[in-house]
């Protein structure tokens, strides 16, 4: 599939040019680790527009994950296959079970276990959203006794939060539309989420407000299951330091319209 047709408007010419950076198949046997199957299967979370988002008017799909996963499948030479997932938990089982080849997903010790990693891509600040009547005003406000925040269970904000917060307390859910109803129903005060994520849902949501600052960020990197073996893991770092490079990152990150997130400096 071409690169172009990750493209739209005007940063058509941006990732055209990124992509002509991109050229250079594998070789057979790190195209057959990479791709198993004949189809390269990106494993994508819809409740992040950092990994997929359709566009309600024109049904065009783009996130940095979905761009990054079809322009690596286009160097590959195979098609580009979605693999959706609504909960984290059981998208990170799939890389257990072999049900996907790669993700673009937060880098932890946890994951590490049974992934392995390239390089970092892309930071996202994780952010705090609250009602705009909230006694909550300020980041420093959050992590006191009798606080509650709701968080995504496995998600990376839940991962950092469960280390650093000492006095509030964590309330989590399996899906976004439900950690969002805790808030908005007062069995949480505070939502954490990624910017992104909570600017979008502010933006919709005139009684929300984001608050200033950030309590810490994700690094994201692209993954794979352990035992692609180690050539296909080098020729992924190689891509993902080739589309830094090349401009494709960054383009994917304005094409989402990600607040809050920044390309990652080169490994």
């Amino acid at each position: 599939m071409s690169c172009a047709r990750l493209v739209a408007g005007g940063l058509c010419v941006v990732l055209v040019a990124a992509c002509a950076g991109l050229q250079g198949g594998p070789g057979p046997e790190v195209k057959q680790a990479l791709a198993p199957s004949g189809k390269l299967r990106v494993a994508l979370f819809t409740g992040s527009v950092a990994h997929v988002v359709k566009d309600p008017a024109s049904g065009e799909t783009r996130g940095v994950g979905h761009d990054l996963g079809k322009a690596l499948a286009a160097r590959l030479g195979v098609p580009f296959e979605p693999v959706l997932y609504s909960a984290l938990g059981p998208m990170f089982d799939g890389a257990k079970s072999g049900a996907w080849d790669v993700a673009f997903v937060g880098v932890s010790p946890e994951r590490s276990r049974f992934l392995d990693f390239t390089g970092k891509h892309m930071e996202i600040d994780f952010a705090y959203l609250v009602p705009s009547g909230s006694r909550i005003s300020t980041i420093g406000d959050v992590d006191r006794a009798g606080v509650r925040v709701a968080v995504l269970l496995s998600g990376s904000p839940d991962v950092f939060l469960t280390r650093t917060l000492k006095n509030a307390t964590l309330v989590r859910t399996t899906n976004f539309p439900d950690a969002l109803k805790l808030m908005k129903s007062g069995e949480a005060e505070v939502l954490a989420g990624v910017k992104p994520n909570l600017y979008g849902i502010s933006a919709k949501s005139p009684g929300l407000r984001v608050l200033e600052g950030r309590p810490g960020a994700e690094e994201q990197a692209m993954a794979m299951p352990k035992g692609r073996g180690p050539d296909a893991l080098a020729y992924a770092r190689n891509f993902i330091e080739d589309a830094k490079a090349a401009g494709l990152v960054k383009a994917a990150i304005d094409r989402a319209g990600l607040r809050g997130a920044v390309v990652a400096s080169p490994e």
